[in-house]
């Protein structure tokens, strides 16, 4: 997959970009009874996050293959199952297509937290608060669908965009908008439906958060933008301040709790709540600016503004799918996330420490790393459009520096290594160790790619940035009212 994804990402650079179009579109009946059809697609919006999944796809398989020790064979089958689902949803073009590849995803998760999870963070009780929140969510989402269905007489996206015939039913469209909303909202998660990350991250083994944090959680955000901003571009444009409002609140929120965790896990799992609000702000802020057209710069803030949360989502993926690599190579090491009984590993783990600087700081947003032109973008194109939850937004960017140098850097890293405190270190493998062991050849291999692209991307975003850059022109300059 990571072969064909990069073959795919290169190839629609070369041939389809600036086309205005959706391209590798096939399309054949699937249910001709009901309209329904295996239609698939791929533009700018989806070619970078197929590519996201199946780089995190191949990480993950590759570190779980030297840290998983039972039932082996059913963990990858299950973990290549979650991965058709996504690639699934990225390139669905039918609804009921769209929804058959969501749901496939949730079960094999079910089955990765509830049988690998850690058995110290009740991972049953995790699986089912993940599997029930997630179905609620669905089940909004078929009834919605069939909203459309009755409205327009079909499933096809593409097809029912084109009609815009909502405007004869604005009660019948806001109630199909809001039971997506909420369908998407939870998968993100916005708040106030986020409860359920915490605990399916902490209890998921190393392998699963990362595909939870870094694919799963964006599905929910790709639904908005391809489904919600394309068939109910009215009602959007009328909710979006809620939509940019509950970004913000995510934000703050999800910043001050992480700054209040002390378990490794949890502090980044809360951190996903927070980045993942910006995701929102940017595209609350595209939906608000479609009823400013007449407002000098809107349309620009609002371009701005998807780039932003486009950015955002592949540069999360990257930087929080790390981030959860490196809490397992601490964890296979010292069986523990609780922070504080750690401290001055920096000279004793020194390349451990120097890949969670860089990807603590892309998190944070610093210039020259992945993280800071999501931001950048994001803000760019909100403040034009809604500037006072922009400004309240910020404190969220405080609040990042603060849990990444103070919780994460500090208490890992600095002070006084007490190896009174331990008795139980082993290496990544299980073998009895007399201290801290840094990162094994396996672990660099992992790791250092997610490295090298925040890097990259850091210094010269252009490449990821012309995907989105084309897909925010294909999309607002086709919506339908």
């Amino acid at each position: 997959p990571l072969l064909l994804t990069t073959w795919l990402a290169i190839d629609y650079a070369t041939n389809f970009l600036h086309g205005n179009q959706m391209a590798y579109q096939l399309s054949f009946p699937w249910i001709p009874s009901i309209g329904v059809s295996y239609h698939v697609g791929a533009d700018g919006l989806s070619v970078p996050l197929l590519f996201l999944t199946a780089l995190l796809t191949t990480l993950g398989l590759y570190y779980s293959a030297r840290v998983i020790r039972k039932r082996e064979k059913e963990f990858f089958l299950l973990f290549q199952l979650l991965a058709t689902g996504m690639f699934g949803v990225f390139v669905s073009l039918d609804l009921i297509l769209f929804y058959v590849f969501w749901e496939i995803g949730l079960v094999p998760m079910y089955f990765l937290i509830g049988i690998w999870g850690n058995p110290k963070d009740r991972p049953q009780y995790a699986a089912i608060k993940f599997f029930l929140y997630t179905l609620a969510g669905s089940i909004f989402m078929l009834l919605a669908m069939i909203g459309v269905y009755l409205s327009t007489g079909t499933f096809d996206i593409l097809k029912a965009a084109q009609m815009g015939v909502w405007a004869n039913a604005p009660t019948f469209a806001m109630l199909s908008f809001w039971a997506f909303f909420i369908a998407f909202a939870i998968k993100v998660p916005s708040f106030p439906f986020h409860t359920w990350l915490p605990d399916a991250h902490t209890a998921a083994p190393t392998a699963g958060s990362v595909i939870l944090a870094g694919v799963l959680l964006k599905l929910g955000v790709y639904g908005m933008l391809r489904v919600l901003l394309t068939l109910f571009p009215g009602q959007f444009a009328h909710f979006g301040w809620i939509v940019a409002l509950l970004g913000v609140i995510g934000i703050v929120y999800g910043a001050f709790v992480s700054l209040a965790q002390t378990d490794l896990k949890r502090l980044i799992a809360y951190s996903s709540v927070s980045h993942m609000g910006y995701i929102l702000l940017g595209i609350g802020a595209v939906a608000v600016a479609l009823n400013m057209k007449d407002v000098k710069g809107a349309t620009e803030s609002a371009a701005m503004a998807f780039n932003g949360a486009g950015l955002q989502m592949f540069m999360h993926g990257i930087i929080t799918g790390a981030l959860f690599f490196l809490v397992g190579v601490i964890y296979e090491r010292a069986h523990t996330r609780d922070l504080k009984v750690f401290g001055g590993l920096s000279a004793i783990v020194p390349v451990y420490y120097a890949t969670m600087m860089f990807a603590g700081f892309a998190s944070l947003g610093l210039p020259g790393l992945a993280g800071f032109w999501a931001e950048f973008f994001t803000f760019r194109g909100a403040f034009g459009i809604v500037p006072w939850l922009s400004v309240i937004a910020v404190v969220g960017i405080v609040i990042t520096a603060a849990y990444i140098l103070y919780r994460i850097i500090q208490s890992l890293f600095l002070g006084e290594y007490s190896p009174k405190r331990w008795d139980h270190w082993t290496t990544v493998f299980g073998e009895h160790a007399d201290g801290p062991t840094d990162m094994a050849f396996f672990e660099k291999v992992t790791l250092w790619p997610l490295v090298v692209l925040m890097i990259i991307l850091g210094l010269w975003p252009t490449p990821l940035l012309m995907y989105f850059n084309e897909a925010a022109s294909n999309i607002l300059s086709n919506l339908h009212f």
